[in-house]
């Protein structure tokens, strides 16, 4: 084998398509791990916000373990250790519904979920104190004001802190091909042992990546454009 660079084995035929559909595993697992993640935030934030301090010690104690226990732990915790304490047939049900993806989509949701649920806290405290009186003078519940005045702002304000830990998400997608998930990084490898082809296996993944992440950030710039002009009118 020389040292010229060939793409063509890489980018076409078999290892093209898995590049493809470990592109589209990717995908899935960001955009499904990104919805669990926004909607526990949003329900942690709430609870928080109520000043009961039981609720308030359970949802702190959610944050600092997701937040200071590494993604990889927390991946391998649910693959390897919660099954363990399932009956039998929910495990067999499990495995005939790809387990590796499930059990991936949950760790990362619920761990991105407390640094979602920090980035809309202060965003939170950047919303002025007179909202929550206002909408309760209008005849809004607590829920109510709440999803239709509180939060809106807050994930406002928290936009830019959002759109970077998201980024983060995409990245921490590819953690999951430890526990067998047929995800881009995983596939990369696979083509690498299979065509030693190494340079350019990764470096297609690495631009695959590169370009996915920036268009996020690209659309999260356009979005803080257009929340910015609409509170400028």
């Amino acid at each position: 084998m020389n040292g010229s660079l060939d793409f063509s084995v890489i980018l076409h035929g078999q290892y093209g398509h898995m590049i493809l559909d470990g592109m589209w595993l990717t995908l899935q697992l960001a955009v499904g791990a990104w919805l669990l993640a926004m909607v526990l935030a949003m329900v942690l934030v709430v609870i928080r916000l109520t000043r009961v301090r039981p609720l308030e010690w359970l949802v702190a104690a959610w944050v600092s373990y997701h937040r200071n226990v590494p993604t990889l732990i927390q991946l391998m915790m649910w693959y390897f250790a919660i099954p363990t304490l399932l009956p039998e047939s929910v495990q067999m049900w499990l495995n005939d519904f790809n387990a590796e993806f499930l059990f991936s989509l949950v760790a990362l949701g619920m761990c991105q979920s407390a640094y979602f649920s920090e980035d809309i806290r202060s965003g939170l405290r950047a919303t002025p104190d007179g909202q929550s009186e206002a909408a309760r003078a209008l005849g809004m519940s607590y829920v109510q004001s709440m999803r239709l005045i509180i939060l809106p702002q807050g994930v406002r304000n928290a936009l830019p802190a959002l759109i970077n830990h998201t980024v983060l998400l995409f990245k921490n997608t590819s953690l999951a091909m430890v526990i067998g998930v047929a995800d881009l990084t995983y596939v990369t490898r696979e083509i690498e042992n299979y065509t030693f082809r190494t340079f350019e296996a990764y470096l297609v993944s690495t631009f695959c990546y590169l370009v996915f992440s920036l268009l996020l950030m690209a659309a999260g710039a356009l979005l803080a454009q257009r929340f910015h002009r609409v509170t400028a009118r």
